[in-house]
C-alpha cells in the first residue's frame, strides 16, 4: 500500500485482465441462448418507401420475428427518439421532427434502420434480412450546409433546424467599426468517425416482470429512463448495465434506435435478444463528429489588443436531431469561444442544417475542440497579418490572473488560471529558440518546416452532482460504487487508489463497481471530462460521513473525541488505534449492519477550466506532399494531478485523435449521399508510426472549484492538438495557402505547388 494521503502513479489494475483476454466486454457476456437481431438498413440517402414486404423473411429458416415501424406502432412502442433542442434567436423552439426507431414512410440517410429480423443465429438473421423486399422512390439528396434544397422534414422547410446566437451584437458591431485591424478566416472541420475499438452493441432480457438491457455505452441512467418511457414500463422494472467498454469518445453517450428495438423484441418474445454491429454497420449508423464550417473575424486595435470577436457556424446535424446534436456547435461551442483571452465583446451565431447523412453528435471534446480550433487558427493569422510574434499576441490578450473569476460569453465563470506562465513554459519546453536552426536545416535538404501553436481552454461539462457508496464485505474487502462509467480511462485504478489514499484501506482490498442501475441509485456517467472532478468530490463527501459515523460508534471503546487521521481512528490520551477495516469488523461483530454501507453525494459549485499550450512542428516534402510530425510538446494546467501517469495517457490519446482530424480523417459522401468511406480501407486514421514522442508537461494552477484542486483532462489533448498541427502546416506553407483539414499528402502537395 502506498502512503496514506499521497497520490502516486500506480499501475492500472485493470490492465492485467484486459491485456490477457480476460476482459468482459458485451460480446463476451451475452446470454448463450440469445436470439440474434439484424437490421435491414436503407440503401438510399433519401427516398419514399413504396413497398416493404416482410413475408419471405418471416418464413425463412430460424426466424422468430420480423419487425417494422407498423409492428412497433401496433405494440404501443414509443414512436420517436428524444433530443435536446435549442431556442432560436426569435424565441421560438428549434425544429423537432420525429425520428422513428424504424423508418416510417421515408428513409433519410444511408444506413437508417428500416426493419429488424430476429433469428436463432446471426447467419439466419442476415440471410432473412436479404429476403425483405424494400421498394424506394428516390428523392434528391440534400448534402450541403446552405439553406434550401430538397426538404427533409416538413417542420424545417429550408432544412434549418435551429438559428441561435449568444453575445451583444451591437457591442460587437461598434468594436469592429472602430478597429484598426480586422482579420477574418473560414475554417472547415470535416466529419469524423469515432472508430471505437469495440463497435456498438446490446442485449436485452425479459424475465416476465423486469427488463434488463446491457449495452456498450457511457452511462446507464438516461438509457433506463428512456427505455421505461419508450416501452411503457415502470422505471423500477428496468435494469440497465454496462460491462467493460472498448472506447466511447462521446459517440456511445446517447441512446440509439437499436437498443429500444431489441428490448421490445426481448419482452415480446420472452427470450434474450442480442445485437452486435460490425464495422461497416458502425460506419453507417454511429453518430459522427465535427462537420461544420465557421466564418470568424477578429477586431484589434493598433497595438494588437483584441476588441471583439465574432463567429458564424453552419453545422451539419445529419438527417435527424441526435441526443445533443443541436447543442454541439451552439451552446457548447460558445462555452470556450473566446478561449483564454480577455475579449470585451463577442458573439456566436450558429445554425444547424439537416442533411441526408448520418447524425452528428458528441465526439471527444464536444464543441470545445471546434471552437478553439477556429479561434487559434484566427489568432495565428492575426499574428502574421500584424507582423507580431504568435506567442506575444496571445500573451498580450490573456485574461490576467487578477481578473478571475472571469465572466464568459456563455454566462459561466472561469475561476482561475495563469495562462502566461503556461505559455512561457511551453516556449521553453518546445525549444522555440532553436526552431530557426531546425528550419534552416530542413530548408537545406529541400524541405519545408513549420511551427504551430495553440493555446486552449476547456470547459468541463456534464452534471456537477455525483454520488458514491461503499460497502464493507464479509470477507474483509470493500466495494466502492461509483456513478461515473469507464470507457477505458482507468477508473478502476484511480478511484480505488483515491479511496485507499483517503481511508488507509489497502488498494488491493477495494473493488470498484459501476454501470448498474440496480446497484447504484444514480449517477452521471462519463462525458465532458467530468469523471475525476465529480467522482472524487462525491467520494470525499461519503468518506467524511462514514468516518464520522464510525467515530461515534467507537467512542465508548476508544474514548471521547475520536478522530480519523493517517488511516486510523484514535482518541486523545488513548494508545489504542483501529483501522477502518478493523472498525468495520467490530461493527459486524456487534450487529451494527448500518455501519457497513455508506453513501454520499456532492455537487460542484462551479466547473473547472483546464488549459494549456500545445506546440507542433512539421516537416513537409514539397515534391510529394508527405508530412512528418517531427515534434510535439504539450504543457497543460490540470490543477493537482491525482494520477500523473493516467493523465499523460489521456493527453496522448486526445492528441492522437486531434492529429487524425488535422491530417487524415474525413467521412466522404458522393453526390447521392452514398458514403465513400465505408471501411478502414477508405477512412484513414493515424498509426503509431505517424506520431512523434509527445512531450507532456504539467504546469498546475490548483482550482478552487473542488476540494482537491483538480481539473478534468480527458478531452484536453484533442482540444489543443488540432489547431497546433494545422498552424504548423500553415507556417510551413506560408500565408498564401488556404490550409483546410484534413491535410492529406495530396492536399499538401497541391498547396506546395500553388505556393512555390
Amino acid at each position: 500500500m502506498h502512503a496514506f494521503g499521497q497520490s502516486q502513479s500506480v499501475r492500472r489494475t485493470e490492465d492485467t485482465r484486459l491485456l490477457t483476454g480476460q476482459g468482459r466486454f458485451l460480446d463476451d457476456i451475452a446470454p448463450a441462448d440469445a436470439l440474434h437481431a439484424v437490421f435491414l438498413r436503407a440503401p438510399l440517402a433519401h427516398g419514399r418507401i413504396t413497398a416493404l414486404d416482410l413475408s419471405a423473411a418471416q418464413e425463412a429458416p430460424g426466424v422468430v420475428a420480423v419487425l417494422d415501424a407498423a409492428a412497433l406502432d401496433a405494440a404501443g412502442v414509443g414512436a420517436r427518439m428524444e433530443a435536446s433542442l435549442r431556442t432560436n434567436r426569435d424565441g421560438t423552439t428549434a425544429a423537432d421532427p420525429a425520428r422513428p426507431l424504424l423508418a416510417r414512410d421515408r428513409v433519410r440517410f444511408v444506413g437508417e434502420p428500416v426493419a429488424m429480423v430476429v433469428a436463432e443465429t446471426a447467419a439466419q438473421a442476415r440471410d432473412a434480412a436479404e429476403l425483405i423486399e424494400l421498394d424506394l422512390d428516390p428523392l434528391p439528396a440534400k448534402l450541403d450546409l446552405a439553406p434550401g434544397g430538397e426538404c427533409i422534414h416538413a417542420q424545417a422547410p429550408a432544412n434549418i433546424a435551429y438559428d441561435w446566437a449568444v453575445g451583444d451584437e451591437a457591442a460587437v458591431e461598434a468594436a469592429f467599426a472602430r478597429a484598426a485591424h480586422r482579420v477574418a478566416i473560414t475554417v472547415e472541420q470535416p466529419r469524423l468517425l469515432a472508430s471505437s475499438m469495440e463497435p456498438r452493441g446490446a442485449f436485452a432480457e425479459w424475465d416476465g416482470q423486469r427488463l434488463h438491457l446491457c449495452f456498450s455505452g457511457q452511462g446507464v441512467w438516461t438509457m433506463k429512463a428512456r427505455l421505461a418511457a419508450m416501452l411503457g414500463l415502470d422505471p423500477a422494472d428496468v435494469r440497465v448495465t454496462i460491462p467493460d467498454v472498448g472506447g466511447g469518445f462521446g459517440m456511445k453517450a446517447m441512446p440509439y434506435p437499436e437498443y429500444f428495438t431489441i428490448a421490445h423484441a426481448a419482452r415480446a418474445l420472452g427470450r434474450p435478444v442480442r445485437w452486435q454491429a460490425d464495422r461497416s454497420e458502425s460506419v453507417l449508423s454511429d453518430n459522427g463528429g465535427r462537420d461544420l464550417r465557421s466564418e470568424a473575424e477578429l477586431a484589434l486595435d493598433a497595438t494588437g489588443r483584441i476588441l471583439a470577436y465574432r463567429v458564424a457556424n453552419w453545422s451539419n446535424l445529419g438527417a435527424y436531431n441526435s441526443e445533443f446534436g443541436q447543442n454541439m456547435q451552439s451552446g457548447l461551442f460558445s462555452m470556450v469561444a473566446t478561449g483564454g483571452y480577455d475579449i470585451p465583446a463577442a458573439r456566436v451565431h450558429a445554425r444547424g442544417v439537416y442533411t441526408n447523412t448520418t447524425q452528428v453528435d458528441a465526439y471527444r471534446g464536444a464543441g470545445r475542440p471546434e471552437a478553439i480550433t477556429v479561434l487559434e487558427r484566427l489568432m495565428d493569422k492575426a499574428a502574421r497579418e500584424l507582423d507580431l510574434c504568435p506567442f506575444d499576441l496571445r500573451a498580450r490578450n490573456f485574461i490576467a490572473p487578477g481578473r478571475f473569476p472571469y465572466d464568459t460569453l456563455a454566462g459561466d465563470k472561469i475561476s482561475d488560471g495563469d495562462f502566461g506562465r503556461v505559455l512561457e513554459r511551453a516556449r521553453v519546453e518546445g525549444d522555440v529558440a532553436g526552431f530557426a536552426t531546425r528550419r534552416a536545416d530542413s530548408e537545406a535538404r529541400g524541405m519545408r518546416r513549420g511551427l504551430g501553436l495553440c493555446f486552449y481552454i476547456e470547459s468541463i461539462l456534464g452534471n456537477p452532482a455525483e454520488g458514491a457508496a461503499v460497502a464493507f464485505e464479509d470477507d474483509g474487502t470493500v466495494t466502492l460504487y461509483v456513478g461515473t462509467q469507464s470507457n477505458g480511462q482507468g477508473h478502476e485504478t484511480v478511484f480505488a487508489q483515491f479511496l485507499a489514499d483517503r481511508t488507509g484501506v489497502p488498494m488491493e482490498a477495494i473493488r470498484v463497481v459501476q454501470g448498474d442501475t440496480d446497484r447504484i441509485a444514480q449517477g452521471g456517467g462519463t462525458g465532458g471530462s467530468r469523471s475525476m472532478t465529480v467522482q472524487t468530490n462525491a467520494t470525499l463527501a461519503m468518506v467524511g460521513g462514514m468516518t464520522e459515523a464510525f467515530a461515534a460508534f467507537l467512542e465508548p471503546d476508544l474514548g471521547p473525541e475520536v478522530v480519523f487521521d493517517d488511516g486510523a481512528f484514535r482518541a486523545p490520551g488513548s494508545n489504542r488505534t483501529l483501522t477502518l477495516l478493523e472498525a468495520a469488523a467490530l461493527a459486524r461483530a456487534q450487529g451494527r449492519t448500518e455501519l457497513l454501507r455508506h453513501e454520499g453525494k456532492a455537487e460542484l459549485a462551479a466547473r473547472s477550466y483546464p488549459n494549456g499550450a500545445h506546440l507542433a512542428e512539421v516537416e513537409i516534402d514539397p515534391e510529394t506532399g508527405a508530412l512528418h510530425l517531427e515534434r510535439y510538446t504539450a504543457v497543460d494546467d490540470f490543477g493537482n494531478l491525482l494520477h500523473p501517469l493516467l493523465v499523460e495517457g489521456q493527453v496522448h490519446g486526445g492528441v492522437a485523435q486531434g492529429i487524425g482530424q488535422a491530417l487524415c480523417e474525413r467521412v466522404v459522401f458522393d453526390e447521392d449521399g452514398q458514403p465513400l468511406t465505408g471501411s478502414f480501407m477508405d477512412y484513414a486514421m493515424p498509426r503509431a508510426s505517424d506520431l512523434p514522442f509527445i512531450r507532456f508537461n504539467s504546469e498546475p494552477v490548483p482550482t478552487g472549484t473542488n476540494p482537491l484542486g483538480v481539473k478534468g483532462c480527458g478531452e484536453a489533448g484533442t482540444v489543443g492538438s488540432i489547431a497546433a498541427v494545422v498552424n504548423a502546416v500553415q507556417d510551413a506553407l506560408g500565408d498564401g495557402a488556404d490550409v483546410q483539414m484534413p491535410l492529406t499528402p495530396q492536399r499538401v502537395w497541391e498547396l506546395c505547388a500553388q505556393s512555390s
